[in-house]
């Protein structure tokens, strides 16, 4: 049952601490939130431009693998050794990666950078939070704090998704790493000061077994998903195998952290209800909003025609109500402790949106797209903290960071998943359709090879490979420039039919989690969860 908590003073730290502490926490926000808010929109380009369309879905798949991996794993030695040097490594990381996604020549080269940064960044979320934690040790406070931190996410929020889309039509988007190198580089200098010192744990051990389990359970999963219906058919034997494996490895993971001395998922994590149905949710949830801030800018661009600037206008009320309700949301937190129904309310509005966007096409009204990238980040605002408190709060003060982890670790499984499923998804529905679709008439203009390249819609989303095309069939003459339109039409209708399968998917797996949630339990921000953890039996001393 859970324990009244005692009475705790505003914060363990000094008030000069204090203030160098969320210093520091708010620009570690600025600066991870620069990069979400300006490189979404400009993914698509990024793959057109690199010849990557193929590997589309790779690009978040793979490095949210690292960002599940490092997330479960650095928050554990976060417990162990400290908040400011666990921030620091990952600091060093996520900036030698950001450097190099700057100049990546190849899309492999990019995903492999993009990996190494996540493997920096994936971490510093749930820390930032740990150590709001270990500063405000009051319920309400806490729930303040953390609706303030998505300040500096709304502010990015309200011009981030334009400033991508307006270097991507007007100079490149290796500018948007590039400018955000001096971000990264000041948060780094500011962690010795600001991240408050905490007492290392003597006596821990690091869970060797654990990590390799969970790492090669993690790795099969998002590889044999990826590799499911683009590499090779989904009955095959790699994925088959694959997908065997991870499930053998998930299987040993769970009973070996359940025998170990210091699991870096703690039993007591995992066999919680509340984070349970949080987590499975918010897993379940990535479908939906990966097909919103992945694909949705692709039927912008590809689909309706639109610029990346004009997409990056539509995409901003997402972006900056998802982040600033959260402001309100920790404060309504704090006054009334309660809540079931700003999950229920934030779920259900997704749930609405995501299946709405199944009926979009070419035709529908901009306005609309506005006002349902507007409904679905109010919708989403709430998740986030809701989230991060209630976990807190459903699990004991000792294990903070390995249940910060261990939720952000199953949200950035959700963040590989996720693509890796809708990408195989939408490349078996777009050549489906594009086999039906193309002109019978296109092998008597094009060669073999140009016919092949259709397969990948980069087309639509690059100029120079539209440009390219169109001299290509300019050469057939007069109806060689009607056969040009008829295949742009065709390959267009394609890709409307392949995000069509994404948004359907995304509805189904939103409407899942939605049902989930209604079964999460309202409780207590002001008790002290159970330790359940077995005490060791004091030994009576022998009489005399």
């Amino acid at each position: 049952m859970p324990q009244p908590t005692p009475p705790a003073s505003e914060s363990a730290f000094g008030h000069r601490q204090i203030v160098l502490g969320l210093v520091t926490i708010f620009a570690l926000t600025f600066a991870m939130s620069f990069f979400i808010q300006t490189l979404g929109i400009a993914r698509p380009r990024m793959a057109a431009d690199l010849n990557g369309m193929a590997w589309y879905s790779w690009s978040l798949s793979i490095p949210g693998l690292a960002a599940a991996f490092v997330t479960l794993l650095f928050s554990k030695f976060s417990d162990m050794y400290g908040r400011r040097i666990i921030i620091l490594i990952s600091m060093v990381i996520y900036l030698a990666g950001t450097i190099l996604s700057a100049i990546s020549t190849t899309f492999p080269f990019l995903i492999a950078a993009n990996t190494l940064a996540r493997f920096g960044s994936g971490a510093l979320l749930p820390l930032v939070y740990s150590v709001l934690g270990d500063m405000f040790a009051d319920p309400g406070k806490r729930s303040k704090w953390v609706g303030l931190l998505n300040i500096p996410t709304g502010i990015l929020a309200l011009f981030g998704p334009t400033l991508g889309g307006w270097f991507v039509d007007n100079h490149s988007w290796r500018h948007l790493y590039w400018m955000g190198v001096p971000l990264l580089i000041a948060s780094l200098f500011l962690v010795p000061a600001g991240i408050p010192k905490t007492e290392k744990k003597a006596g821990r051990k690091i869970d060797i077994r654990g990590a390799i389990l969970v790492a090669i359970a993690s790795s099969a999963t998002i590889i044999g998903l990826s590799f499911a219906g683009t590499t090779y058919p989904w009955g095959s034997f790699p994925v088959i195998g694959l997908l065997g494996t991870a499930l053998i490895f998930w299987v040993l993971f769970f009973r070996a952290e359940g025998t170990a001395s210091e699991p870096i998922m703690d039993p007591q994590v995992f066999r919680n209800r509340t984070f349970l149905l949080v987590a499975t949710a918010g897993m379940l949830s990535f479908f939906g909003l990966s097909a919103m801030m992945m694909y949705y800018p692709m039927f912008l661009q590809g689909v309706q025609g639109l610029s990346a600037t004009r997409s990056g206008h539509i995409i901003t009320p997402y972006t900056v109500l998802m982040a600033f309700i959260g402001v309100p949301t920790g404060f309504a937190l704090a006054k009334w402790k309660r809540y079931k129904w700003m999950y229920v309310c934030g779920y259900g509005l997704l749930t609405i949106v995501t299946t709405s966007i199944i009926f979009f096409d070419a035709e529908t009204p901009q306005y609309v797209g506005f006002l349902a990238a507007a409904v679905s980040g109010f919708g989403l605002g709430a998740i986030p903290t809701i989230n991060t408190l209630v976990v807190q709060y459903a699990v004991p003060k000792r294990l903070l960071g390995v249940a910060m982890g261990a939720i952000f670790f199953n949200l950035q499984m959700g963040t590989a998943i996720a693509p890796a499923v809708l990408g195989s998804v939408n490349n078996m529905a777009y050549a489906q359709k594009l086999a039906v679709s193309l002109p019978a008439e296109l092998g008597q203009f094009a060669d073999k090879a140009t016919i092949a390249a259709l397969g990948d819609p980069k087309v639509l989303l690059s100029p120079s490979a539209m440009k390219t095309l169109e001299m290509t069939f300019r050469k057939a003459g007069g109806a060689g420039n009607e056969l040009f339109e008829q295949t742009v039409d065709a390959i267009r209708s394609a890709m409307a039919a392949g995000l069509k399968s994404v948004f359907l998917l995304g509805a189904i797996t939103m409407l899942i989690a939605f049902l989930l949630i209604l079964r999460v339990p309202e409780i207590s921000m002001e008790a002290a969860a159970e330790d359940k953890q077995k005490q060791p039996v004091p030994v009576e001393e022998p009489a005399v």
